[in-house]
Parts: structure tokens; C-alpha cells; sequence
């Protein structure tokens, strides 16, 4: 199974003209194993879920969705909350974390990982605030030497992170537990200003991870194999309409392609060529449906299925045009691309 390790806070969205807070369940890692889960793949959430009205909220809103939570412990700390659009445009929420339940991790409540797991996912906020951050990613060496997949979702926050140079201490420990990274264009930007995009990623590979996935908004994804090959592939054509949720519907959907993949082909990683390309366009499918629509909404299956259905012409043409190649290309040695 996947199993997802991580914060599920409570998002208090100013609601308009009413000077009022609507909580909404939120959180990363929360959003990730749901979005596993609709796509069909058994998913296990593990979050220090609290036992106050808001933690019990979250619990019976990630079971309604099929996530496993029998790995989740009950929490007597509050429920983390976090308030959405505060300040000038683009700045990020305030979030209130001292002492919540979220990042309290024992090392016996980590022992709880399901012992089916072969894909385990790491990585936002939990990965960054002590004391739980440390313990999690000890969690992740060990299942990573035992021969799971470990996922990182790379989560720059200056909130929390409080300097690139404290950032970066904190990514690339995270990044050495990892067997596949996925991080943003804005993420790597602010973490190591003006370095380009793939001798970032270079130096991340040097640190243990086999595939490192930087997704770039409308400019669609990068990836970089350790071999030093550098992968492009364009975005989910479509309509914006809200981009919350966007990263965690392509974490999501990587998830479950890598999950469909290793049951077809358990030597098959890590995936090259068309393997790759098929991963990376069900991701960017995903993250376009969901930035899509209002909300967080992730896809399901059905969804997902039909959007990266080939589309036959609706008549025949005369000239049929050569079909759209990804760019690939490898790093020649001692350079990087943008």
C-alpha cells in the first residue's frame, strides 16, 4: 500500500463580505492520501489526529474518502490551524503550530507504519517542525534500506524555514531520505536563489534520490535522472480556476502511477523513458482538472481515466501532423540546463 505520513490541519478561509473564518480540512500529506486513495490505490494516512472536535472532524473526513487510518494515533495536543490569504497579494497564511498535535511524533507511534507499505510519502510541514521531523525521516531511512519508495514533497516555507540558508539545511536532509523528490519552480527559487533549475536538481541526485521532479505552473514539469538526463514535459492544457490543492493532486497521481507500476513491473524502478513520460502526464492531468475547479477538489479514477483518454479526430484529416515529442536531453558533464 502507500502510506502517507504527515500533517491534516484545519484551514480558516476568510469568507467574503461576511468578515467571517469557514474552516476547511487542509494540509498537504491529507490532501495527498485522499487524492491516492479516489484513484483507487489502498492508502493509509498516518497524523496525530487530536481527539478536540476539529481532530475528529478531519478523522471522519479522510475515512469518508477510504484512506486507512487505523495508523494514525489519537492526539491529546489541539488541532494545528492555519489562516489562508492574509496579507498582500501571494503572501502565505499565518499558520499557528507551537504545541499542536501535528509534530509530536513518538518513536513507538512511528513503529505503526503498516507493514504492507511499499510506497511511503514524506514531506510539507511535518518534515520541518520539531520534534516529530527528525523521527520521520529516521522512519524513512529505515523503510527506505528495507526496500520501499520513499517520496518527498519538498515544501519551502519561509514561515516555518525562516531563512533559505536554514531552508536549505532542512531540504537536503529531507532530500537524503528520499527516493524520488517532487518540489516547485517557487520552492527551488527561494531556497537557492538564481541557480538554475536542473543543477539544483543535480545536486539533490548527488544526495541519494534517484528521480527529482520540479514541476514549473503553466511551464509544465522538469525531471532529472540520476543518470544526468533531463526530461520536459508541458503542462495539462486548461482553464485556471483555483490552484489550491494543484502540487498535491500531482503528488497524488505520481503516487498512484508508481503503485499501478511497480505491480505490473517490480524491477521497474527507477522508470525511464516511456514509463516516465506516462508518469509525468498523468500527474500534470491530474494537477490541471483539480487547478480546474473551485477548491481542493482531487480527481478520481474516472475522472483521471478519461482525461488522459486519447482523443480520436473528429474527421479524417489529409495531412496528419508528426505527434508531440517530450524534450530530453543529459547534462553534459560539469553543466546544468535551465
Amino acid at each position: 500500500m502507500i502510506t502517507v505520513i504527515g500533517e491534516a490541519l484545519i484551514d480558516l478561509v476568510p469568507m467574503p463580505d461576511s468578515g467571517t473564518l469557514h474552516p476547511l480540512p487542509g494540509g498537504s500529506p491529507l490532501n495527498v492520501a485522499i487524492g491516492a486513495a479516489r484513484l483507487g490505490c489502498p492508502t493509509s494516512l498516518m497524523a496525530r489526529l487530536s481527539s478536540d472536535p476539529f481532530g475528529q472532524f478531519l478523522r471522519r473526513y479522510a475515512g469518508r474518502s477510504g484512506v486507512d487510518l487505523d495508523a494514525s494515533p489519537d492526539a491529546d495536543e489541539p488541532t494545528t490551524l492555519g489562516i489562508a490569504a492574509v496579507g498582500p497579494a501571494g503572501a502565505p497564511g499565518r499558520l499557528y503550530f507551537r504545541g499542536t498535535a501535528d509534530w509530536q511524533w513518538s518513536t513507538a507511534e512511528l513503529a505503526r507504519i503498516p507493514a504492507a507499505t511499499t510506497i511511503l510519502h514524506i514531506g510539507s510541514l511535518a518534515c520541518c517542525v520539531a520534534p516529530g521531523a527528525a523521527r520521520i525521516l529516521r522512519a524513512a531511512d529505515r523503510l527506505r534500506r528495507h526496500g520501499a519508495l520513499v517520496s518527498l514533497a519538498l515544501d519551502a516555507r519561509p514561515d516555518v524555514m525562516e531563512s533559505p540558508a536554514r531552508g536549505r539545511l532542512l531540504a537536503e536532509r529531507q532530500v537524503g531520505s528520499a527516493s524520488v523528490v517532487r518540489a516547485s519552480a517557487a520552492d527551488v527559487g527561494w531556497l537557492y536563489p538564481g541557480r538554475a533549475l536542473a543543477d539544483v536538481a543535480g545536486q539533490w541526485l548527488s544526495l541519494g534520490p534517484e528521480l527529482v521532479i520540479i514541476t514549473c505552473g503553466a511551464d509544465g514539469v522538469v525531471a532529472v535522472r540520476g543518470s544526468g538526463t533531463v526530461l520536459h514535459r508541458p503542462a495539462y492544457p486548461g482553464r485556471v480556476v483555483d490552484p489550491a490543492g494543484v502540487g498535491d493532486a500531482f503528488t497524488a497521481a505520481l503516487l498512484g502511477g508508481l503503485w499501478q507500476l511497480s505491480r505490473a513491473d517490480p524491477g521497474c524502478w527507477p522508470p525511464r523513458g516511456a514509463d516516465l513520460v506516462r508518469l509525468l502526464d498523468l500527474a500534470l492531468a491530474a494537477a490541471g482538472l483539480t487547478c480546474g475547479r473551485a477548491g481542493a477538489e482531487l480527481p478520481t479514477a474516472a475522472e483521471l481515466e478519461l482525461a488522459t483518454r486519447p482523443r480520436r479526430p473528429a474527421a479524417p484529416a489529409a495531412r496528419t501532423p508528426p505527434p508531440a515529442r517530450s524534450r530530453e536531453a543529459r547534462l553534459p558533464e560539469g553543466h546544468a540546463a535551465t
